[in-house]
């Protein structure tokens, strides 16, 4: 008990100090593509731009994670506004593809690595839409330190390498990953990617209608077609980003914005709610009870997410009411962890609805952007002409019928990467996200927790040991069965574990790499004075100048 007391406050202490800048700021997963966004601050860009590039760069850089392969998801907060804008960069299902024509899993779903998981790929798109707005350098600009990194090469973090031998034997057979990805480089090899370096440059030149229109495309399809996939060339032409209205809910007098579904953002919002009403400074993180409420009324948000998230019509003001949280509240038990998660019925109050990186510029624009191929390298197909591989997004998709999440032809997924952003009566705070699937939401309200109800530092707040609760129905069709399992960092305290376990939760410990990768930034709204903090779990850091 004394070692777990011990260590938890080691890490409360914050392993890594909080960043302090005037002009702007970068924080994400990898050090070299936080110097590429920090490269266009300087060079005059927004805070867009840095976005942008600073996402470029992960894709050559951590490709265990994301690249042009996946899609993207962006908050943006305009100095000046009283709310954030919100884009949905999220590719669709090839129009060919039909649930009856895949071949699921045991477990009635979809298979990661199986071309029925493709779908378009959203990233490139989401650049062009997010430069279209709110950008300034020209393209060739922001991408010169991508291409730059892909063509000379650069040493591999360790985290990163970690992963990538990781996804190097689940991937080796697959289709294009040997040529684009393998020998698996060790911890400071430099790996070259002289091909992405190539599409880069086509996009650097031609702009987006290389990817959906041109070239890329006619790559992808091919691939595709050699390989069982179902993609034609009228899904990339066809393909569209979309600019949404983020959602939001109050919280200790803030406001904690997320994009709607089909994303999951609206969970995090949900278990805040639910939250609210109890005092989770008295209870502690010494308390067996902080840890089994946060837990629970995280299974009630996700059995909601499991019947509603869906492409379509969403009951979000019905799920977000404070009303429908009182009441999905009083079905926790503190002294028994649920077994099941059987959802709510919103419409009856509705009738009296990964990487991750965030920057800032020196007129207070914020980005909140995140960015993903899903399952580590995504599907394990790669086009080696191209330099990237493919993502496994339509994995998310049901194939029950009558689920609102099921697969249909030109449809999109429901999908687990969300950015954040934290506001206060009209001023923007902080951009901040957890990456890492269906962590997210309990990663956003655990950071959120420890600022507002616990009153941690920036860094603290991320460094404090967290929980992962796995195992809850999901919108892929599946539901929980024996209450999940709940994952705990080692420095939970060894009593709050042993009481948890009386309570009925069964209780893991995992792979740091589950409990996922935290970045923020806030802005001191009297003196436009920058705060930054990275995740003390990865390889990256937050600077600014």
């Amino acid at each position: 008990m004394v070692l777990g007391l011990l260590a938890m406050s080691l890490i409360a202490a914050g392993s890594r100090p909080v960043v302090y800048a005037r002009h702007g700021m970068v924080a994400t997963s990898q050090p070299l593509a936080v110097e590429c966004g920090l490269e266009a601050l300087r060079a005059g860009g927004t805070a867009v731009d840095a976005a942008i590039a600073t996402n470029a760069c992960l894709g050559v850089t951590e490709p265990t994670s994301c690249g042009l392969g996946g899609d993207l998801f962006a908050i943006v907060w305009e100095p000046g506004k009283k709310r954030p804008a919100g884009l949905d960069a999220s590719g669709r299902a090839p129009l060919a593809l039909t649930a009856e024509k895949v071949t699921p899993t045991p477990r009635g779903t979809i298979p990661t690595d199986a071309p029925a998981s493709w779908t378009v790929p959203g990233a490139a798109d989401g650049w062009f839409e997010l430069h279209g707005r709110f950008g300034k350098l020209p393209m060739a600009r922001v991408l010169a330190p991508a291409i730059r990194h892909a063509e000379e090469g650069f040493p591999v973090s360790p985290v990163i390498a970690r992963y990538w031998a990781r996804g190097a034997r689940k991937n080796a057979s697959s289709p294009g990953f040997r040529e684009v990805f393998m020998p698996a480089p060790r911890e400071g090899q430099i790996f070259k990617n002289p091909a992405l370096a190539r599409t880069l440059r086509l996009l650097a030149e031609r702009g987006r209608d290389a990817f959906y229109k041109g070239p890329i495309a006619a790559a992808i399809v091919d691939f595709s077609r050699r390989n069982g996939g179902f993609f034609a060339a009228e899904d990339f032409a066809r393909h569209r980003s979309d600019w949404v209205e983020p959602v939001s809910t109050s919280y200790r007098g803030h406001d904690v914005w997320e994009l709607p579904p089909p994303g999951q953002g609206l969970s995090a919002l949900q278990i805040l709610n639910i939250l609210e009403p109890h005092d989770l400074r008295s209870l502690g993180r010494a308390s067996a009870d902080f840890w089994h409420l946060l837990v629970e009324a995280k299974k009630l948000a996700y059995a909601d997410r499991a019947r509603y998230f869906a492409e379509g019509v969403v009951p979000v003001a019905a799920l977000l009411s404070k009303e429908y949280a009182r009441r999905r509240g009083l079905l926790i038990d503190m002294q028994r962890a649920a077994a099941v998660d059987p959802p709510g019925d919103p419409e009856q109050l509705a009738r009296p609805e990964t990487a991750y990186l965030a920057a800032a510029d020196d007129r207070g624009q914020m980005v909140s952007l995140i960015q993903s191929n899903y399952t580590g390298f995504g599907s394990g197909h790669a086009v080696p002409e191209l330099g990237f591989g493919l993502q496994s997004r339509g994995a998310c998709f049901a194939l029950r019928a009558g689920h609102r999440n099921r697969l249909a032809p030109g449809k999109r997924p429901f999908h687990t990467i969300i950015p954040a952003f934290l506001s206060r009566a009209g001023t923007p705070l902080m951009a901040f996200g957890v990456m890492g699937g269906d962590m997210q939401p309990q990663g956003h309200v655990q950071v959120l927790v420890n600022l507002l109800d616990l009153g941690m530092g920036l860094q603290e707040a991320g460094d404090a040991a967290r929980f992962h609760h796995t195992g809850s129905s999901d919108p892929d069709g599946t539901a929980m069965s024996q209450g999940g399992v709940l994952h705990l960092e080692d420095a939970v305290p060894a009593g709050v574990a042993d009481e948890l376990l009386r309570r009925g939760h069964r209780i893991e410990r995992t792979d740091p790499a589950a409990y996922g990768g935290y970045q923020a930034i806030w802005r001191d709204p009297e003196t436009g004075v920058y705060r930054g903090a990275t995740e003390s779990r990865k390889d990256g850091f937050a600077a600014g100048y």
